[in-house]
């Protein structure tokens, strides 16, 4: 929260709400991220929340390494809304330009086990799904 406040209450809410379970990994590169978060498993869905305006974090602040998790966008950076991905490699090409949200803490083992898509599009057939999604938080 320190780094996307609003990115991170918009996930919050959608996790809350029960927004993430069952949704796809529809794109998933080797060597690069898994996204996810679009209920249509198309990479054009979203929420029926707002987009949120971009958050973008300075290289000197915080860089898109293993683990890193950002929000997916359209050409329009103001355009996140529910898509996030998660890295499975660092790629600096992306920093400044993505808004980081968050990092994976522990079980990046499973994150790697997230099947494959297509070479080049990245596009999974009969892809692996989010189970469900909670806040640790919430959980007593």
């Amino acid at each position: 929260p320190d780094l996307a406040p609003k990115h991170v209450e918009q996930i919050k809410a959608l996790a809350r709400k029960g927004f993430y379970n069952d949704v796809p990994f529809h794109r998933v590169i080797e060597g690069f991220m898994a996204q996810g978060g679009d209920p249509t498993g198309t990479g054009r869905g979203g929420s029926d929340l707002p987009d949120i305006e971009a958050e973008f974090s300075s290289p000197s602040v915080a860089r898109f390494m293993r683990g890193t998790c950002g929000m997916a966008r359209t050409q329009d950076p103001n355009s996140a809304n529910s898509q996030f991905f998660i890295m499975f490699a660092a790629a600096s090409s992306l920093d400044g330009q993505y808004t980081i949200w968050g990092e994976v803490t522990s079980g990046m083992d499973a994150v790697d086990k997230i099947k494959r898509g297509a070479p080049g599009s990245g596009i999974v057939t009969n892809p692996d799904r989010i189970r469900t999604a909670r806040i640790a938080a919430d959980i007593r």
